[in-house]
């Protein structure tokens, strides 16, 4: 079975299409529970995102705040596995058709074998994957199994990356670029910053890609302004907080889904 690239690419090129970014949300796998986190994700999609990055919990997130950081621990607590990963992946996708990729760090791919992982992320409906340390001087193999299995393969790139690096990044990537709006880990912001339009543009540079922003960004007006100059606006840490904050999972579904709903408005706000 073929993954969804293509959906991706449709879906993404589909909210161009109506003079606006799209809204990606980002969700830990297993947090609260597996079940609890795959209601999650409905409920984003249901209050509006676009496009969902499942979070594969890792011990040593290095790009991810305090806040993804707890539900990463809790997901591990309660015993999360790839194959909780890959469930979510797929009863997601069957349930509401969106893009679902996965973020994850190098190292449990690298341990479950490159092959493995692209076979059954595919067979899952799963559209790609994020991988925001895997350079991409190392990613061949990775590659060319993404690309045999129709994966996208979204690399990270950040205000120091200078523009031949950039342009080697965008070359080797496919689905979207992930431009970090600042340096340093995830998290809501006061602001987004001056830094990540800038990033946008010379990413443009190098790329016919779409480009979407990500850290930072947690309300409506601050996906408004990242929406005016990216294509896609990621907004994960703000999702994970409702769902820690809430007296009870019922209660986060409801926030999740209300949260999106704003976010869905201030990307069309543009």
């Amino acid at each position: 079975m073929s993954g969804n690239i293509e959906l991706l690419g449709t879906t993404l090129a589909a909210a161009r299409a109506e003079d606006r970014a799209a809204l990606i949300a980002y969700l830990p796998a297993g947090f609260p529970t597996v079940d609890g986190g795959i209601e999650a994700v409905k409920a984003v999609i249901a209050g509006g995102a676009d496009v969902v990055e499942i979070g594969l919990p890792h011990s040593d997130p290095v790009l991810d705040g305090p806040v993804i950081q707890t539900a990463d621990d809790i997901a591990l607590r309660g015993g999360v596995r790839i194959a909780d990963v890959m469930r979510t992946v797929r009863e997601a996708y069957e349930a509401t058709g969106v893009p679902i990729l996965v973020m994850t760090y190098w190292n449990p791919i690298d341990r479950y074998g490159v092959e493995r992982f692209t076979a059954e992320l595919a067979e899952a409906g799963g559209a790609g994957c994020i991988l925001p340390d895997l350079p991409v001087q190392e990613s061949a193999l990775w590659r060319e199994h993404a690309e045999k299995h129709g994966l996208a393969t979204v690399f990270v790139v950040a205000p120091s990356s200078q523009d031949a690096r950039l342009a080697t990044i965008t070359a080797a990537g496919s689905g979207f670029v992930y431009a970090a709006s600042l340096m340093g880990v995830t998290g809501t912001r006061a602001s987004v910053g001056a830094q990540a339009q800038e990033l946008v543009g010379r990413t443009r540079a190098t790329t016919d890609l779409p480009v979407c922003v990500g850290l930072g960004v947690s309300n409506a007006e601050q996906a408004a302004e990242v929406a005016g100059f990216a294509d896609g606006v990621i907004v994960g840490s703000a999702f994970v907080k409702a769902m820690l904050d809430a007296p009870d999972e019922a209660a986060g579904l409801d926030a999740v889904r209300s949260l999106a709903g704003e976010l869905a408005q201030g990307v069309r706000k543009r």
